[in-house]
């Protein structure tokens, strides 16, 4: 198979691939530039901003966050939320008593962002009692035309599934 694959390419050709391949994530290292370039950094300052106002129940941040369009899933696959009803859901309340999205993987194509992290939260249950959500999320955010780097990015949809905890 993999001769198939190569019968057309020289040594040097090989090697000039191999030596691109070895190199790029040592130029992937000390790429802040291209991250703030393709827009990856702004968008990873939006889902903290989010993190922390599903945390903190703020409904004005929840609202300048999310776009008018907002289809939220839960990780049920059965619940799914307009934008209204995912910020009254939070809105003026504490959910969470700690809330982390690890794992972040970003990907910009053109005005829209792929975003993919995993959800550990420690949840307020209604009794009083904690409880734990540990989820995988898939989200898409849209940047909206005109606006600036800060303040573009709004989150399109959401949904998420179940994971077993490490």
């Amino acid at each position: 198979m993999i001769q198939t694959q190569t019968e057309g390419c020289s040594r040097r050709g090989l090697l000039a691939g191999m030596m691109v391949g070895m190199a790029a994530p040592l130029l992937a290292a000390g790429a802040g530039a291209a991250l703030a370039a393709d827009g990856s950094e702004a968008v990873a300052r939006r889902l903290e901003a989010l993190r922390v106002a599903i945390q903190d129940g703020d409904a004005k941040a929840l609202d300048a966050l999310t776009h008018p369009q907002l289809s939220y899933g839960h990780s049920s696959g059965r619940k799914i939320e307009t934008k209204a009803a995912f910020i009254t859901s939070l809105a003026g309340k504490t959910n969470y008593k700690s809330l982390v999205f690890s794992e972040q993987w970003i990907q910009v194509v053109g005005d829209n962002a792929l975003v993919r992290h995993v959800w550990d939260g420690a949840d307020i249950l209604p009794n009083g009692e904690t409880g734990r959500s540990y989820i995988a999320v898939l989200q898409v955010w849209l940047k909206e035309a005109g606006a600036d780097e800060g303040g573009a990015w709004r989150l399109l949809a959401r949904q998420s599934c179940p994971l077993k905890p490490a």
